[in-house]
Formats: structure tokens, C-alpha cells, sequence
């Protein structure tokens, strides 16, 4: 579709044909074409601009599997997607034709206790694109309810539009943590959701902010995005590093000191353990990845015994919005995040490029159209 479509989008949401990148097998990602609905009753058909490539869906790509959610036909990947209102359904008045948009990927029941209190991160009928069965958005088109559909300004990129997703995981992250002005934080792993963790709590005001991890180019990529100090794990304890910093910082004995807030978000046994070691007596420790083992050893007497609070991170609700705004008035800076793209065509090779050098890349784009 031309520019000068999508900016005048035809008048009848008739439904639409859309060629589709289809999961079918371990690494096997081919063409379909499927029609797309008009959309109905508050909903909206959008037409997809770019698709960011995430770790899950890069391991769905690999394992056909992540825990529970096993792939047991074909599916449609992807989950951070931007793109422009193509139609409108009945009763739609938050957009209209032609808005550029951003797509919160998960949709819940809207009636149960959880949805009722505002988590609905923790509703038990949750749909999410791109975890089996439901589809994703490497496709042409997708349809998708008016409420979980966010209009972007001009100052917003669609790469940025697109990875508003990850940032959403990182501003629920900071407010898991209790991140406020003036606090210091470690984030354990600074890949993508490290990333916008780090600047989520750097906008809520984190002061000092320590990453850790073991590619100096993803920590050169953090300091550039808000990190006030980083550690390359594979050139010492990064615990001595940070009880040292925070000593100084604070007048602490070293047996006292340590981050405000912990941040683990790499997913691994390791950094799980160091981010449970980094908070101060009295700190709190957020769990934004998780090993891939669900039985682990870790040190939990020593963290009870430094009153450490432990929180758990499970996506995000009601963080659209904020991550909206954090981008548009320039607090946040997405696009420093895209170091890789490819068209759509080449989605085979993107995913295959992600697989081969998620060392040496932050994120993959897919531009769709």
C-alpha cells in the first residue's frame, strides 16, 4: 500500500487479504496469505508498519515452546507492533482512519476479580499475541480492540511506536520497584528489557543507575540510554563493584551497602542470584526475567535476613499510556535501540540473524510497510 493510501484509507472496511509470515516448524517461518475481517464492534483493522523481534519470539522460532505454551500448529509471531487505522469498527471514537498507532499486545477478559482491580497483567483469560494459540502481527494486517489500540504523535518513529511494548515492561518494572527520585538501582542484563528498564527508572527519577552484563557493546548502549555506570561481568565481581560505589556514595560500611532497587533482567541463573545479593539491608529485588529452570538454588536466608523485598514482574497493565509520554517528550529514546532491520520479505533471515548474533545485535526490526 502506497503513502498516499494509508493517509486516505479507503471508506469501506471491507475485509482484506494479508500476507502473513507463518511459524509451521522449529525455524521453518513461510508465506501464507489469509483474509482479514472488517473489523467489528470497537474494533480497529490496522495496517502493520514495522514488528519488533523479541527473545520469546525468537524461542517459540528455536523451541516451539516456552514452558507451558507449546506451538501445536501454525503461528503468526510477533507482538511489538506499530502501524496506521486502516477501518474502524461501530462505536470506535478513540481513532479514526489514518492515526498512527501503537498496539498493547495482550488483551484480557475485562470481567474477572483481576481485571476489576487494574491487573489485569494477571487475568487468567489473557490473550497475547504471538503465545500459541493466539496469532501475532507479522502479517499485513491485524484487527484489534479499539481499548488496547494507542494513537502516537509525530515526534514518536514507528520503530518507536513499535517497541513501546519493552518499554511498557520496563516502566511496570520501576513501578514494582518503587523507583523515586534520588534512588540508586542496579540492572542486571542490558539487552532490550534491560534497556528500558534502566530509562524507565531514570525517568522516575533513579539517580545512580548500574548495568551489568557481559557484551561491552550492550553496555555502551546502556550509558548512551541513561546508565551512569556500568560493569562487564567478565572483569570482576560486579557486587564488589556496586558495594563499593554505594559505600562511597552513602558512608556505608561495605557489609551495609548496596543498590536501592535490583533489576534482573537477563533470565538467568546468575544474574538472578547477583540480583538478589545487590540491594542494600532493607532493598528491594524485581525479577523481571526468570531463569529458564523453574527449580533453582538461590540464597533466600540472606535476603531475608537483609529484609529484602522480592517482587515478581509479569508483562504490565496500564503502563501504555506512560510509555507514550515518556517517548514523546523525549525522556526515553527508543530508537537507539534498533541496530539491526530487515523488510519484510526478509523475515526468514531476520529471525535466523537473531538466533545466530542475539550476542552482538540489540534489537531486529521487521519493517512490514
Amino acid at each position: 500500500m502506497t503513502d498516499a493510501a494509508q493517509a486516505n484509507p479507503p471508506a469501506s472496511p471491507g475485509s482484506r487479504s494479508s500476507r502473513t509470515s507463518v511459524l509451521s516448524g522449529t525455524r521453518t517461518l513461510g508465506w501464507t496469505a489469509r483474509d482479514v475481517a472488517a473489523p467489528g464492534p470497537l474494533e480497529v483493522r490496522v495496517r502493520v508498519r514495522r514488528v519488533g523481534v523479541c527473545g520469546s519470539d525468537v524461542h517459540y522460532y528455536t523451541h516451539g515452546r516456552i514452558g507451558k505454551f507449546v506451538v501445536e500448529g501454525p503461528l503468526v509471531l510477533g507482538h511489538e507492533v506499530s502501524g496506521v487505522v486502516e477501518a474502524v469498527g461501530e462505536g470506535v471514537t478513540r481513532v479514526r482512519p489514518g492515526d498512527r498507532v501503537a498496539l498493547e499486545p495482550g488483551v484480557p477478559c475485562r470481567r474477572c476479580a483481576y481485571c476489576k482491580t487494574g491487573a489485569y497483567n494477571l487475568c487468567p483469560d489473557m490473550t497475547f499475541m504471538a503465545t500459541p494459540p493466539v496469532d501475532g502481527a507479522l502479517s499485513e494486517y491485524v484487527v484489534w480492540p479499539e481499548d488496547f489500540v494507542f494513537p502516537v504523535p509525530d515526534s514518536v518513529s514507528d520503530d518507536a511506536a513499535a517497541l513501546l511494548e519493552p518499554l511498557a515492561v520496563g516502566v511496570w518494572a520501576a513501578r514494582k520497584g518503587g523507583v523515586v527520585p534520588g534512588q540508586s538501582v542496579a540492572v542486571f542484563g542490558a539487552g532490550p528489557i534491560g534497556c528500558t528498564t534502566i530509562q524507565a527508572a531514570k525517568a522516575a527519577g533513579a539517580t545512580t543507575i548500574v548495568a551489568v552484563d557481559l557484551e561491552d557493546f550492550r553496555l555502551d548502549l546502556a550509558r548512551r540510554v541513561g546508565a551512569t555506570h556500568t560493569f562487564n561481568a567478565r572483569s570482576g565481581d560486579p557486587l564488589d563493584f556496586i558495594r563499593e560505589l554505594t559505600a562511597a556514595q552513602t558512608g556505608l560500611p561495605l557489609s551495609h551497602a548496596g543498590v536501592d532497587v535490583s533489576f534482573e533482567t537477563a533470565g538467568s541463573l546468575p544474574t538472578t542470584r547477583l540480583s538478589l545479593a545487590a540491594p542494600r539491608p532493607g532493598g528491594v529485588t524485581v525479577l523481571v526475567g526468570l531463569p529458564p529452570d523453574p527449580e533453582v538454588s538461590l540464597d533466600i536466608v540472606s535476603a531475608a535476613s537483609r529484609e529484602v523485598s522480592i517482587r515478581g514482574v509479569f508483562r504490565y497493565a496500564n503502563c501504555y499510556p506512560a510509555a507514550v509520554a515518556l517517548v514523546a517528550s523525549g525522556a526515553v529514546d527508543l530508537d537507539a535501540l534498533v541496530t539491526h532491520r530487515y523488510d519484510f520479505a526478509q523475515t526468514p533471515e531476520a529471525f535466523e540473524f537473531a538466533e545466530r548474533e542475539k550476542r552482538a545485535s540489540m534489537k531486529v526490526m521487521i519493517d512490514v510497510g
